[in-house]
Order: structure tokens, then sequence, then C-alpha cells
């Protein structure tokens, strides 16, 4: 099991893997940010493939041979257990063979073949919540996983659309998918994203970023997903919503001793 109920779970990354300075520069940082807090679990995430952009001009990243490449190097090098996401189930076997957590994209998480591949892996699935989907039928996603013979599920609240390009978190969420019996973990990043509100791109206000992430560990969430870049406004994608990866380390010692106080 790679999720630890006495450790803050924290997911962090840059939205695509882009290269390998992006992705050296950033588990640097992590590495110092795990030496500092013991009590962080914390897990490198990146995308290989951009699969969703608004529009076909949108970058999609390094493809699954470089990117598994890169997510190989920051396991072996830097000790992190690494995760990504899968679009379809010819993606899973490889992907398995490299990374520790397969993740199914919100778009997707109620694709019952995508599920069920996913399950067989033998890897821990973290599944997102879609934007479309109530908190109260994750029961029937994490279901399928079960089913399918998952070993560990992670359950991933994102955001729910609210009227257009806009989003909205519901904290009841975490109590409500917890009934699951999987860990919950919030999407800080996506959560503020606004899809499809730049011209042909996804904006975001990265600025809420820190007071949602408090407010869902003290609404009782496990952990946390954190998209983090060394220079977002030069990010392929997600830029608007990712925090500088010079602001996580403040921002994670704040969400610790939320973390500690929701559970004292």
């Amino acid at each position: 099991m790679i999720f630890r109920p006495g450790s803050l779970l924290v997911i962090a990354g840059p939205c695509s893997l882009e290269n390998e300075s992006v992705c050296r520069t950033v588990a640097a940082e992590l590495t110092k940010i795990r030496n500092a807090h013991p009590e962080l679990n914390l897990v490198f995430k990146g995308s290989f493939d951009k699969a969703n952009r608004t529009s076909l001009a949108g970058d999609r990243g390094t493809g699954i041979d470089e990117g598994l490449r890169l997510l190989a190097l920051i396991k072996r090098e830097y000790g992190f257990p690494v995760l990504t996401d899968v679009h379809d189930a010819s993606q899973i076997d490889p992907v398995a063979r490299v990374c520790d957590i397969i993740q199914i994209p919100a778009f997707l998480c109620r694709q019952t073949d995508l599920l069920l591949a996913a399950a067989r892996s033998g890897r821990t699935v973290n599944v997102k919540k879609g934007q479309f989907l109530s908190p109260q039928e994750m029961q029937f996603v994490t279901g399928k996983l079960r089913d399918g013979g998952a070993t560990e599920i992670w359950q991933t609240e994102r955001g729910t659309t609210f009227g257009y390009q806009n989003l909205v978190v519901d904290m009841r969420s975490f109590s409500i998918m917890r009934a699951n019996g999987a860990p919950t973990v919030f999407d800080a990043t996506h959560s503020v994203q606004l899809p499809g509100a730049a011209g042909g791109k996804s904006g975001g206000q990265r600025e809420f970023v820190p007071p949602l992430a408090q407010a869902a560990l003290a609404a009782g969430a496990d952990g946390l997903f954190l998209e983090t870049h060394p220079n977002p406004a030069e990010a392929i994608s997600d830029g608007p919503n990712m925090v500088p990866l010079a602001e996580l380390s403040a921002l994670l010692t704040r969400c610790l001793a939320i973390w500690r106080a929701a559970r004292a």
C-alpha cells in the first residue's frame, strides 16, 4: 500500500512532463520538501499526453515512450513513487511497468473497460471524479475498480462544472466519498481551472489554490494533488492554475498545520 493514514499524501509535479530539465528541477525541490517534512507522503506526477486539449493547436507533451523514460528516471534517481494518467486500455501495460499509480482522468471516470484494465494492472489506481458527477455517484466508479480486482484505490475531487467555464468545490464530497472505503484526495489546481476560458485554452485562478487546499484538509481530505512548475507562464499546459515551484514549500507547510489540527 502506498497510502499511509499517518502521513499527508501529496501528489505533486508538472502538468505535462515537458522535458528532463523541468522534471529534475521539480523533483529536486520535492526532495528538499520531503527532507524538511517527514509527515508528507510525496508522489511525483506528470502526464505524457495531454489528450483533451481545448484546441488541436495545444501541445500534447512528450508522448508515452519519452514520458515513461522521464518517470523511470525520477523514480530511480529521486526515490519517489510516480503517477501518470492513461487514456485508453492499450497504455496500461507499459505504464504499469514503470509507474506505481495509474490515474484515470476525470472525463474518463465512467469508462468501464478502462477502469477494469487499470484494476487488473496490480497498481494503485487514482480515479478523478468527473466534473459532471456527484460525489454520491463515485460509489459506482470505485465499485467497478474493486470488482475488477484493484488492490488500492484513491478517489480525487477536482471540482464540479458550475455554469460555463467555471468549477465549484463541494466540501461535503470528502465525507461522502470516504464512505466508499478509499482515501480521498483534493485536486486543488484543477479545481481552480477555468475550462476553455482563455481563447482556445483553459484559464485558471491559482490565487485560490491555498484557501481551497486548506479548506479541503479541514473538511477531511486525506491528500492533495498539486500541479507545480518552475515557471508556470512558460508551461505548455495549465500554467494559469499551477503553483509556482518556489511557493510550494510554504504552501505545504501551511497545509500540514491544517491537516494536523483536523486530526488532533
